[in-house]
């Protein structure tokens, strides 16, 4: 009975390893026999990616076989497809396998070949493999031979609709083959759809998005850094990308920086082309960047010498000293047609060239270009051939070098934050004579000068008198409630319905007939400064959209009555729950995680995606607003500034905003940046985590407080004590060395120099990963400019917008 048992379970154990085996995935190598069977994955070496059958609809009536992301990324993120254009009914019988002559197949149960692949090299060799690779890529190649200039076939030679870190796009000059993504034809069906991506490197290199054989985007030329139109795609902490362009290629690639950190790059079937980052915390994709971003990016919104601008409305116009080619067409706002110059050149008579600042460049499908020119020898050169219509430098880097030359019509230009010059060629007449135009600028002056005078003192007399009745419905591009609509919606402004007030006025809830609920946000008559803060909060918001800003419904605007309608947050703004010792209970740390998140990923959009470059200036707990779900949604816009040019800065003499939120160099030298938001972001999450307001927090017997130096975090922070700052409320969490992470964080955001505080695609890359931070500099308020710690100690600062008390940091 006993040698029974031992024989049972020994069968036992066979069959539980048969059947364990059957169900495993195999290695990432394999020899010239069967790859891929029904029912098996390959993943590779270190887990990063797998292999297998699947099918993207409900129904799997269609089987492919494609390549995913596995050991990180539970979803099953599809980056490459082998049969995309001819799936399977089924996988009964199908096997992946290698055949003479070193080919992938995919071989159907009755011998049929339904797909394969080609051989780069045609050479023959005597033991072929296919391996997945721990960068995604399926390879073929002889098993004695690694040499990646040797392998028979590779996968990343022919994308799909995802480029990895370690492809490319391009053209290969020697062989003419092409490296492209092509989108899906929608969700569930991976063949060929209409898009496409290219680096096109027709006449000088750029990056060309086609719907069939129509071109709808472009990213401008490569100038050195980037390409010219992307003005987001700059130095960051997540991947470094380059052009490699010279006689025999033009590929662009990129390579992460990190590699804790997945992202990848894809074309969707409507035409987006979006840079995903995976965000391990929170198990989902996070979009980084994406193109086309507005209408602007559309190819040739304006026509031939029409420059698009965003923050306008309209947004085309021509170029100085152009005009509509058709003013009728123009005025309906059908600018296809684009422009034409007012005078016409005269290359024989000789011409010149206009500066033109601040642009993309357009499209280079017809240029001409030079490395080793320089801009005196690149205009020379455009001047000496009556074709030539324009130049720029090739190169922005250390001052510029290089040449490009453009010929035919100026196609896809359009106004941005870091555009570049371009020097675009006109008639001598339209130039003028420099002394001829300061004789006549003065003769004028003199002329009209008494006049002017006099109707200035009279128009501003009137103005005075009349600047509270301003109408301001041609200012604003947004749905117009009637008054009585607003009046109806809120019961006649009950106080039932007020939410809150400030010094801009009063926010009211209201229900619209529908049922929709809404947030009123009413200027009040009093206000000095609402006309221009409503136009203002108007401007900056209603053309952005983001899942953590919130969002504009439309305004009011009827007598003196100016209003601006919210969509409306039941959970109202952040300091209802933090700072109120009941309330705050209802905020774990999952929830405060995630309304950190939320903020930081709003400010990203603001600071480096959206289509205007926004500084908030005022953000703080009161403008952090909650959905349903606790969602955070960054509210009043009524001092964020925008900033246009190279610059992320800009200075004022009237410093506005909450104190305790504001930056020093703010503060002190009136100098905003996105840094300066950074620094309120810091002193925000602070907040979130201690549970305490920033002017009211004190640590002990000591008179110390979040405000200024924020020295209570950072003193715990040195002496080892962080776990003190955090909120009674989350002290039995088990989330510690994430709280003890989000302190770091703060404490770098909140540096004393602007230029040692990260920028917000740094901030949200951190709170993504765990990957090693930088030790935080000690935080400072007045020190290092005009002010030490010792100049100041309870100092009261007026300006022409705002009044606020410095209380004594020490």
């Amino acid at each position: 009975m006993e040698s029974f048992l031992l024989v049972f379970q020994f069968l036992l154990q066979i069959l539980l390893c048969g059947f364990l085996c059957s169900i495993s995935s195999v290695k990432d190598t394999i020899t010239a026999t069967d790859f891929l069977i029904d029912g098996k994955t390959i993943t590779s070496s270190d887990g990063s990616f797998e292999m297998g059958f699947f099918s993207p609809g409900s129904f799997m009536n269609n089987w492919y076989v494609g390549i995913w992301y596995k050991h990180d990324v539970p979803d099953k993120s599809v980056v490459w497809v082998a049969n995309r254009a001819i799936p399977l009914n089924n996988t009964s019988g199908v096997v992946l396998k290698i055949i003479d002559p070193g080919r992938l197949a995919l071989v159907t149960a009755d011998n049929r070949i339904t797909w394969s692949t080609n051989k780069s090299r045609p050479l023959a060799v005597k033991n072929p493999i296919a391996q997945l690779l721990n960068s995604g890529n399926l390879i073929v190649r002889d098993a004695n031979d690694t040499e990646p200039e040797n392998f028979l076939w590779q996968s990343f030679d022919y994308p799909t609709d995802t480029l990895l870190p370690g492809m490319k796009l391009g053209k290969n000059f020697v062989t003419r083959q092409e490296f492209y993504l092509s989108s899906w034809k929608n969700e569930y069906d991976p063949a060929p759809g209409d898009y496409t991506f290219h680096c096109d490197p027709t006449g000088y290199p750029q990056d060309v998005m086609r719907k069939g054989k129509v071109k709808v985007f472009s990213s401008g030329p490569w100038n050195g850094l980037r390409w010219s139109g992307v003005p987001g795609l700059t130095k960051n902490p997540v991947y470094t990308f380059t052009l490699d362009f010279d006689e025999k290629k033009a590929f662009y690639s990129y390579a992460l920086l990190d590699s804790s950190v997945i992202s990848k790059l894809t074309l969707n079937s409507k035409g987006m082309l979006q840079r995903w980052t995976w965000d391990e915390k929170r198990q989902e994709w996070h979009v980084y960047l994406a193109s086309p971003a507005d209408t602007c990016d559309n190819y040739g919104t304006c026509g031939a010498y029409g420059s698009c601008n965003i923050i306008l409305s309209p947004v085309c116009s021509c170029l100085d000293k152009f005009v509509p080619k058709n003013s009728r067409n123009w005025a309906e706002t059908s600018w296809s047609g684009g422009c034409v110059r007012r005078t016409s050149l005269n290359c024989q008579n000789g011409d010149g060239f206009l500066r033109y600042s601040g642009i993309k460049l357009p499209d280079t499908q017809y240029s001409w270009f030079d490395v080793s020119m320089t801009l005196q020898e690149c205009k020379q050169a455009c001047l000496k051939n009556c074709s030539c219509v324009a130049y720029s430098n090739l190169d922005i880097r250390n001052g510029g070098s290089g040449c490009l030359l453009w010929y035919g019509d100026l196609i896809d230009i359009r106004e941005l934050p870091g555009g570049q010059d371009i020097y675009i060629r006109m008639a001598a007449s339209e130039l003028g004579s420099k002394k001829k135009t300061k004789l006549l600028v003065l003769s004028l002056s003199l002329v009209i000068g008494v006049a002017v005078v006099g109707l200035t003192i009279g128009l501003y007399t009137w103005t005075k008198k009349n600047k509270r009745k301003l109408n301001l419905k041609d200012d604003l591009d947004l749905p117009l409630f009637t008054l009585s609509t607003i009046t109806k919606a809120t019961s006649n402004f009950s106080a039932e319905n007020k939410l809150g007030e400030g010094g801009f006025g009063s926010v009211y809830k209201g229900i619209l007939e529908g049922g929709q609920e809404i947030a009123i946000k009413r200027l009040a008559k009093s206000s000095s400064q609402g006309v221009n803060e409503f136009k203002n909060e108007v401007i900056c918001i209603a053309k952005l959209q983001h899942r953590n800003l919130v969002n504009l419904i439309g305004c009011c605007v009827g007598g003196e009555e100016k209003m601006l309608v919210y969509e409306y947050m039941p959970n109202r703004s952040l300091d209802f729950f933090i700072f109120d010792e009941k309330k705050s209970t209802i905020l774990d740390w999952p929830k405060r995680f995630n309304i950190i998140n939320g903020i930081a990923r709003g400010l990203l959009y603001l600071h480096q995606d959206s289509r205007l470059r926004i500084i908030h200036r005022d953000l703080k707990a009161s403008n952090i607003l909650l959905d349903t779900d606790m969602n955070p949604k960054i509210s009043d816009f009524g001092i964020a500034r925008t900033v246009i040019g190279n610059e992320t800065s800009a200075n004022t003499h009237h410093v506005v905003g909450t104190h305790g939120y504001m930056s020093p160099e703010y503060v002190v030298d009136g100098v905003f940046s996105i840094k300066s938001d950074v620094f309120s972001f810091g002193v925000l999450v602070l907040e979130i985590i201690s549970g305490k307001r920033n002017r009211g927090f004190s640590h002990g017997s000591r008179n110390i407080n979040l405000l200024g130096h924020v020295r209570p975090a950072w003193r715990l922070y040195k002496e080892g004590r962080t776990l003190e700052l955090i909120d009674v409320h989350l002290t039995d969490s088990c989330y510690f060395s994430e709280l003890l992470r989000l302190i770091h964080v703060a404490l770098l955001c909140v540096q004393q120099r602007p230029e040692n505080r990260p920028d917000m695609s740094t901030v949200v890359v951190m709170l993504a990963n765990d990957a090693v931070l930088p030790q935080a500099k000690e935080p400072g308020f007045f020190t290092g400019s005009k002010f030490t710690d010792s100049d100041y100690s309870s100092t009261k600062y007026t300006t022409n917008e705002v009044t606020f008390t410095q209380l004594d940091p020490r």
